[in-house]
């Protein structure tokens, strides 16, 4: 799952030698924190948090088979 986000967020991004991404297991739960270059930070998100939910649903949907929940927090 981390690999397929971390495609996702490089194809989005001007500068993807910057994208780190952390995974942090919980009980039932999945963390990743997604950490871009100051000036992408406005690319990820969109407008109104678009592109950012729309990551977000996307990982869910492919992460629906799984019993854990899912969370992706994009940082400064």
């Amino acid at each position: 799952m981390k690999q397929v986000l971390e495609t996702i967020v490089k194809n989005i991004v001007e500068n993807p030698d910057e994208v780190t991404i952390t995974e942090k297991e919980e009980e039932n739960k999945t963390i990743y924190n997604v950490k871009v270059a100051e000036s992408d930070m406005g690319r990820i998100i969109g407008k109104q948090g678009k592109v950012a939910n729309s990551i977000r649903t996307l990982m869910r949907a492919l992460n629906s088979k799984d019993k854990k929940k899912i969370s992706i927090e994009f940082l400064d």
